[in-house]
């Protein structure tokens, strides 16, 4: 585990990137683009899974930036580690080259955008853009977000009461709130905006088993 050390010392306004690379030189320049582009960020790189996962509690970053593939370790194992670990941090893939079936295989999979390394010019932007979109999340409960991802993957109200131990009545006020803060007006709002957020990954948001009741 390692702090790219050419960015600001943290603080509460600054930006937690987590970084996903074995490799030094590609970590650099994605530091540098960072700075370059004024954003207050602090980095910190890992290049494992045991890293990585210990890395969502103790550095608690607020994106991810991961490589495709590493020896033993890739973006798809490492997008479920953060679903379970940190579900509202945006994930994106940064690699060296992606073939179109990948990139649709990524997206499926919940990732927010995938930046070539000879492109790195989209890659603030890009982080800005996730970081826009998952706002709203921030006026959620961590058992609202909870309570949203069940949402998204089918249950029913019933079912999520059960799985999280809580009242049918609380399920459903929860889900009111979430609709009210995140303005939507329909269960199929809440899905198609954990989908766009990467809570759930695309392959089971889009199942036909959405029901309220």
């Amino acid at each position: 585990m390692r702090l790219v050390r050419n960015l600001p010392t943290p603080t509460s306004n600054t930006l937690r990137v987590l970084l996903l690379e074995n490799s030094e030189t590609d970590a650099e320049l994605i530091a540098r683009e960072l700075q370059r582009s004024n954003l207050r960020a602090v980095m910190e790189r890992v290049d494992s899974e045991e890293a990585f996962t210990a890395a969502l509690q103790s550095f608690a970053p607020d994106i991810v930036l991961s490589d495709h593939s590493l020896a033993q370790f890739d973006s798809r194992a490492a997008l479920e580690i953060l679903r379970a670990v940190r579900p509202t941090a945006p994930f994106i893939i940064v690699t060296g080259a992606f073939t179109d079936v990948q990139t649709v295989a990524a997206v499926r999979a919940g990732a927010e955008d995938l930046i070539l390394k000879a492109s790195l010019g989209r890659l603030v932007p890009s982080i800005s853009n996730a970081l826009a979109v998952r706002r709203p999340l921030q006026a959620l409960t961590e058992r609202q977000i909870e309570v949203l991802k069940l949402v998204a993957q089918g249950y029913r109200t019933r079912d999520i009461a059960s799985r999280l131990k809580l009242g049918i009545k609380t399920v459903e006020s929860h889900r009111y709130a979430m609709m009210k803060r995140l303005r939507v007006h329909e269960v199929a709002g809440l899905v198609r905006y954990a989908i766009r957020v990467g809570l759930v990954p695309l392959e089971i948001g889009s199942r036909d088993r959405v029901s309220p009741a």
